[in-house]
Protein backbone atom coordinates (compact mmCIF):
# COMPACT_ATOMS: atom_id res chain seq x y z
CA UNK A 1 0.00 0.00 0.00
CA UNK A 2 1.20 3.58 -0.98
CA UNK A 3 2.04 5.88 2.09
CA UNK A 4 -0.12 8.43 3.05
CA UNK A 5 1.18 11.40 1.33
CA UNK A 6 -0.29 14.69 0.31
CA UNK A 7 0.62 16.84 -2.51
CA UNK A 8 -0.53 21.04 -3.00
CA UNK A 9 0.03 21.64 -6.83
CA UNK A 10 -0.35 25.23 -6.88
CA UNK A 11 -2.81 26.40 -9.51
CA UNK A 12 -1.51 28.93 -12.67
CA UNK A 13 -2.56 32.88 -12.07
CA UNK A 14 -2.90 35.29 -14.20
CA UNK A 15 -2.89 38.89 -13.24
CA UNK A 16 -4.54 41.66 -15.78
CA UNK A 17 -4.19 44.90 -14.97
CA UNK A 18 -6.82 47.49 -16.49
CA UNK A 19 -6.87 50.86 -16.88
CA UNK A 20 -9.95 53.56 -17.13
CA UNK A 21 -12.77 52.06 -19.27
CA UNK A 22 -12.85 51.39 -22.78
CA UNK A 23 -15.79 49.27 -23.55
CA UNK A 24 -13.20 46.76 -26.05
CA UNK A 25 -10.97 46.63 -23.13
CA UNK A 26 -13.76 46.00 -20.36
CA UNK A 27 -14.85 43.49 -23.24
CA UNK A 28 -11.33 42.00 -23.66
CA UNK A 29 -10.32 41.61 -19.43
CA UNK A 30 -13.65 39.98 -19.03
CA UNK A 31 -13.22 36.95 -21.82
CA UNK A 32 -9.66 36.64 -20.49
CA UNK A 33 -11.18 35.96 -17.14
CA UNK A 34 -14.19 33.57 -17.90
CA UNK A 35 -11.25 31.91 -19.90
CA UNK A 36 -9.52 31.27 -16.71
CA UNK A 37 -11.98 30.36 -15.07
CA UNK A 38 -12.88 27.06 -17.52
CA UNK A 39 -9.77 25.85 -17.37
CA UNK A 40 -8.70 26.31 -13.46
CA UNK A 41 -6.48 29.46 -13.78
CA UNK A 42 -6.76 31.52 -10.92
CA UNK A 43 -7.80 35.00 -11.87
CA UNK A 44 -6.23 37.97 -10.69
CA UNK A 45 -7.26 41.56 -11.48
CA UNK A 46 -6.47 45.38 -10.77
CA UNK A 47 -8.82 47.92 -12.32
CA UNK A 48 -7.51 51.84 -11.99
CA UNK A 49 -9.42 54.80 -13.10
CA UNK A 50 -8.97 56.41 -16.39
CA UNK A 51 -6.58 59.14 -13.91
CA UNK A 52 -3.86 56.87 -12.57
CA UNK A 53 -0.88 58.11 -12.31
CA UNK A 54 1.67 56.30 -14.23
CA UNK A 55 3.59 55.60 -11.02
CA UNK A 56 -0.11 54.18 -9.43
CA UNK A 57 0.06 51.35 -12.30
CA UNK A 58 3.72 50.85 -11.91
CA UNK A 59 2.95 50.01 -7.92
CA UNK A 60 0.30 47.61 -9.10
CA UNK A 61 3.00 45.82 -11.37
CA UNK A 62 5.47 45.45 -9.19
CA UNK A 63 3.29 44.12 -6.40
CA UNK A 64 2.31 41.25 -9.15
CA UNK A 65 5.98 41.21 -9.63
CA UNK A 66 6.73 39.69 -6.38
CA UNK A 67 3.76 37.54 -5.92
CA UNK A 68 5.06 33.94 -6.20
CA UNK A 69 1.13 33.56 -6.82
CA UNK A 70 1.04 35.10 -10.28
CA UNK A 71 2.38 33.48 -12.84
CA UNK A 72 1.69 35.78 -15.74
CA UNK A 73 0.88 39.61 -16.19
CA UNK A 74 -1.21 41.64 -18.46
CA UNK A 75 -1.74 45.12 -18.64
CA UNK A 76 -4.26 45.21 -20.93
CA UNK A 77 -3.69 47.99 -24.35
CA UNK A 78 -4.06 51.24 -24.80
CA UNK A 79 -3.57 52.72 -21.66
CA UNK A 80 -4.59 56.47 -21.68
CA UNK A 81 -1.72 58.82 -23.30
CA UNK A 82 -0.68 60.16 -19.99
CA UNK A 83 1.05 57.01 -18.90
CA UNK A 84 4.23 56.07 -20.36
CA UNK A 85 3.23 52.35 -21.97
CA UNK A 86 6.73 51.31 -22.78
CA UNK A 87 7.86 51.82 -19.21
CA UNK A 88 5.07 50.20 -17.80
CA UNK A 89 5.61 47.37 -20.07
CA UNK A 90 9.47 46.92 -19.89
CA UNK A 91 8.37 46.55 -15.40
CA UNK A 92 7.20 43.24 -16.37
CA UNK A 93 9.11 40.68 -14.65
CA UNK A 94 10.55 38.88 -17.88
CA UNK A 95 9.57 35.65 -15.99
CA UNK A 96 5.86 36.80 -15.70
CA UNK A 97 5.62 38.29 -19.47
CA UNK A 98 3.49 36.48 -20.72
CA UNK A 99 1.99 39.05 -23.63
CA UNK A 100 5.47 38.62 -24.61
CA UNK A 101 6.15 42.12 -25.00
CA UNK A 102 9.58 42.40 -23.46
CA UNK A 103 11.99 43.79 -25.36
CA UNK A 104 14.45 40.65 -24.44
CA UNK A 105 11.61 38.42 -25.62
CA UNK A 106 11.40 40.20 -28.95
CA UNK A 107 15.06 39.96 -29.08
CA UNK A 108 15.04 36.40 -28.70
CA UNK A 109 12.65 35.73 -31.14
CA UNK A 110 14.09 37.88 -34.27
CA UNK A 111 17.71 35.82 -33.73
CA UNK A 112 17.98 32.58 -35.27
CA UNK A 113 18.82 29.93 -33.10
CA UNK A 114 17.40 31.83 -30.02
CA UNK A 115 14.10 30.50 -27.78
CA UNK A 116 12.24 33.38 -26.35
CA UNK A 117 10.38 33.07 -22.89
CA UNK A 118 7.41 34.04 -24.41
CA UNK A 119 5.55 34.63 -27.57
CA UNK A 120 3.24 37.15 -28.12
CA UNK A 121 0.16 36.01 -28.07
CA UNK A 122 -1.90 36.62 -31.06
CA UNK A 123 0.61 35.97 -33.67
CA UNK A 124 1.46 32.65 -32.03
CA UNK A 125 -2.41 31.88 -32.08
CA UNK A 126 -1.88 32.82 -36.01
CA UNK A 127 0.98 30.28 -36.26
CA UNK A 128 -1.08 28.03 -34.25
CA UNK A 129 -3.90 28.14 -37.00
CA UNK A 130 -1.81 27.57 -39.75
CA UNK A 131 -0.09 24.84 -38.64
CA UNK A 132 -3.05 23.22 -37.78
CA UNK A 133 -5.03 23.71 -40.70
CA UNK A 134 -2.42 21.90 -42.55
CA UNK A 135 -0.82 25.07 -44.43
CA UNK A 136 3.13 24.63 -45.76
CA UNK A 137 5.10 27.47 -44.47
CA UNK A 138 8.33 26.69 -46.60
CA UNK A 139 9.31 28.09 -49.25
CA UNK A 140 5.71 30.21 -49.54
CA UNK A 141 5.03 34.10 -50.09
CA UNK A 142 3.91 35.96 -46.81
CA UNK A 143 2.78 39.54 -46.49
CA UNK A 144 2.14 40.89 -43.45
CA UNK A 145 -0.10 44.05 -43.33
CA UNK A 146 1.29 45.84 -40.48
CA UNK A 147 4.61 46.45 -38.53
CA UNK A 148 2.89 46.84 -34.61
CA UNK A 149 5.49 45.82 -32.03
CA UNK A 150 2.23 43.56 -30.84
CA UNK A 151 1.13 41.87 -33.66
CA UNK A 152 2.94 42.74 -37.48
CA UNK A 153 6.52 42.33 -36.18
CA UNK A 154 6.36 39.15 -34.33
CA UNK A 155 4.23 37.74 -36.99
CA UNK A 156 6.47 38.38 -39.73
CA UNK A 157 9.21 36.91 -37.45
CA UNK A 158 7.84 33.59 -36.56
CA UNK A 159 7.01 33.06 -40.56
CA UNK A 160 10.53 33.75 -40.89
CA UNK A 161 11.20 31.43 -38.93
CA UNK A 162 9.37 29.05 -40.54
CA UNK A 163 11.32 29.42 -43.90
CA UNK A 164 8.06 31.83 -45.50
CA UNK A 165 9.53 34.54 -47.56
CA UNK A 166 8.40 37.81 -45.61
CA UNK A 167 6.91 40.67 -46.57
CA UNK A 168 5.80 43.41 -44.16
CA UNK A 169 3.45 45.86 -45.77
CA UNK A 170 2.72 49.40 -44.18
CA UNK A 171 1.55 52.89 -44.63
CA UNK A 172 4.81 53.82 -46.65
CA UNK A 173 4.94 50.97 -48.85
CA UNK A 174 4.28 51.20 -52.37
CA UNK A 175 2.71 49.30 -54.68
CA UNK A 176 0.98 47.21 -51.57
CA UNK A 177 -1.90 46.29 -53.00
CA UNK A 178 0.32 44.00 -55.74
CA UNK A 179 2.72 43.17 -53.21
CA UNK A 180 -0.29 41.45 -50.98
CA UNK A 181 -1.84 39.71 -54.17
CA UNK A 182 1.15 38.17 -54.48
CA UNK A 183 0.97 36.43 -51.56
CA UNK A 184 0.13 32.68 -50.21
CA UNK A 185 -0.25 33.78 -47.00
CA UNK A 186 -1.49 37.39 -45.72
CA UNK A 187 -1.33 38.34 -42.13
CA UNK A 188 -3.66 41.48 -42.20
CA UNK A 189 -3.39 43.81 -38.69
CA UNK A 190 -3.29 47.29 -40.03
CA UNK A 191 -6.09 48.32 -38.33
CA UNK A 192 -8.36 49.76 -40.85
CA UNK A 193 -11.90 48.44 -41.49
CA UNK A 194 -11.91 46.57 -44.18
CA UNK A 195 -9.15 48.08 -46.03
CA UNK A 196 -8.13 44.61 -47.92
CA UNK A 197 -10.13 44.03 -50.60
CA UNK A 198 -10.66 41.04 -52.78
CA UNK A 199 -8.31 42.37 -55.48
CA UNK A 200 -5.54 42.23 -52.90
CA UNK A 201 -6.09 38.59 -52.29
CA UNK A 202 -4.70 35.98 -54.32
CA UNK A 203 -6.34 32.89 -55.71
CA UNK A 204 -6.07 30.25 -53.11
CA UNK A 205 -4.21 31.85 -50.45
CA UNK A 206 -4.83 31.90 -46.81
CA UNK A 207 -5.59 34.67 -45.34
CA UNK A 208 -5.74 35.21 -41.12
CA UNK A 209 -7.53 38.42 -40.42
CA UNK A 210 -6.27 39.93 -36.86
CA UNK A 211 -8.51 43.50 -37.32
CA UNK A 212 -11.16 44.04 -34.92
CA UNK A 213 -13.10 47.22 -35.83
CA UNK A 214 -16.77 48.60 -35.03
CA UNK A 215 -18.25 49.71 -37.92
CA UNK A 216 -22.02 52.14 -37.90
CA UNK A 217 -24.89 50.04 -38.30
CA UNK A 218 -28.38 51.00 -37.97
CA UNK A 219 -29.39 47.27 -38.72
CA UNK A 220 -27.62 46.52 -35.43
CA UNK A 221 -28.92 45.99 -32.17
CA UNK A 222 -26.11 48.14 -30.63
CA UNK A 223 -25.88 50.85 -33.51
CA UNK A 224 -22.86 49.13 -35.11
CA UNK A 225 -21.01 45.81 -35.95
CA UNK A 226 -17.89 44.08 -36.09
CA UNK A 227 -15.50 43.81 -38.69
CA UNK A 228 -11.85 42.82 -39.73
CA UNK A 229 -9.10 44.48 -41.59
CA UNK A 230 -9.96 42.34 -44.66
CA UNK A 231 -13.70 42.63 -46.47
CA UNK A 232 -14.60 38.97 -46.01
CA UNK A 233 -17.47 39.35 -48.55
CA UNK A 234 -14.87 39.62 -50.90
CA UNK A 235 -11.93 37.91 -50.22
CA UNK A 236 -13.43 34.52 -49.29
CA UNK A 237 -14.33 34.16 -52.91
CA UNK A 238 -10.55 33.67 -53.60
CA UNK A 239 -9.25 32.49 -50.55
CA UNK A 240 -8.70 28.83 -49.46
CA UNK A 241 -9.31 29.71 -46.43
CA UNK A 242 -10.02 32.83 -44.00
CA UNK A 243 -10.62 33.72 -40.86
CA UNK A 244 -13.86 35.44 -40.01
CA UNK A 245 -14.13 38.33 -37.41
CA UNK A 246 -15.37 38.31 -34.67
CA UNK A 247 -14.39 34.39 -34.14
CA UNK A 248 -11.34 33.65 -35.68
CA UNK A 249 -8.28 34.70 -33.96
CA UNK A 250 -9.54 36.10 -31.06
CA UNK A 251 -10.21 32.99 -29.10
CA UNK A 252 -6.68 32.11 -30.25
CA UNK A 253 -4.90 34.86 -28.61
CA UNK A 254 -7.21 33.79 -25.57
CA UNK A 255 -5.93 30.06 -25.60
CA UNK A 256 -2.30 31.12 -26.20
CA UNK A 257 -2.32 33.31 -23.44
CA UNK A 258 -3.80 30.75 -21.08
CA UNK A 259 -1.07 28.39 -22.93
CA UNK A 260 1.65 31.10 -21.66
CA UNK A 261 0.04 31.12 -18.28
CA UNK A 262 0.67 27.58 -17.56
CA UNK A 263 4.24 27.73 -19.12
CA UNK A 264 4.81 30.28 -16.84
CA UNK A 265 3.34 28.41 -13.77
CA UNK A 266 5.89 25.18 -15.02
CA UNK A 267 9.04 27.16 -15.54
CA UNK A 268 8.52 28.60 -11.41
CA UNK A 269 8.00 25.21 -9.71
CA UNK A 270 11.25 24.13 -11.78
CA UNK A 271 13.36 26.49 -10.29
Amino acid sequence: MLPNVSCLIQAPGLAVVLVGQRKDSQTYVRSKKKACEEVGIVSYGVDLPETATEDEVLEVVAKFNADPNVHGILVQLPLPKHINEKRVLDAISLEKDVDGFHPNNIGELAMRGRSPMYVSCTPKGCLELLKRSGITLAGKRAAVVGRSNIVGLPAALLLQQEDATVTVIHSRTPDAQQLCAEADIVIAACGKAEMITGDWIKPGATVIDVGINAVDDPTAKRGYRLVGDVNFEEAKEKAAFITPVPGGVGPMTIAMLLRNTVDGAKRSLEN
